[in-house]
């Protein structure tokens, strides 16, 4: 039954059907299925399908935006039901979308899932100033700074960081995460990034590591 409505919602996301994201989370949560397995298997699957389809140019901007719209309509619904993990190494992440970029899908699941990981996120949202993400670091004494952008043109702003954390001697003290379409495991090699992750569900993973 629980496998059901997951492929049922993960089904409602890729088609974007936003009226039955809400009632069906409802339902998963009622027969059974924590909050967590519902963000992994159901919203997190839907949206890397959705990422397919984009990348194969079957799906263009505007359906991609409608299943991330309801995805948010289910994480509404799910994230405030999120057991946080106990056992979590506690940390604290500055997660935000560089300057110029304002594509957040990405960053709205690793914010999710970052915090079914049972850590202390401090979203910034998306085209934040680098200065801002540095500052924000630093007031939070946060571990771990995530930017992403899925445009190549604000790469740059990514180099900023790792410029501006060395020339501030937080390099090291603040270990860095990129990602997102635009990023890849040789850039963030190139920029001296402390990782990188493919997608959410990697990042939750690599930024553990970053903790440890």
């Amino acid at each position: 039954m629980s496998n059901e409505i997951l492929e049922k919602l993960a089904d409602v996301v890729v088609r974007g059907k936003i009226k039955e994201a809400k009632p069906l989370t409802e339902q998963a949560l009622a027969a059974g299925v924590d909050a967590k397995t519902i963000i992994f298997e159901a919203l997190s699957k839907a949206m890397a399908v959705v990422g397919e389809k984009y990348e194969a140019k079957q799906y263009f901007l505007p359906q991609v935006l409608l299943s991330a719209q309801t995805m948010y309509q289910s994480l509404d619904v799910a994230l405030p039901k999120l057991e946080v993990d106990a056992n979590a190494v506690p940390g604290k992440v500055v997660l935000g979308v560089v300057e110029g970029d304002v594509h957040d899908i990405g960053k709205n699941i690793v914010k999710a899932m970052l915090t079914g990981a049972g850590l202390t996120i401090y979203d910034m949202g998306r085209d934040v100033p680098v200065k801002n993400l540095v500052e924000k670091a630093k007031a939070e004494q946060a571990q771990v700074l995530a930017s992403s952008t899925l445009m190549t043109p604000t790469l740059a702003a990514m180099k900023e960081i790792e410029r501006m954390l060395k020339e501030e001697n937080q390099k090291g003290k603040i270990k860095t995460i990129i990602g997102g379409g635009a990023t890849s495991k040789e850039f963030s090699n190139q920029i001296g990034a402390d990782a990188w992750a493919y997608d959410a569900v990697e990042a939750v993973g690599v930024v553990q590591k970053l903790l440890d």
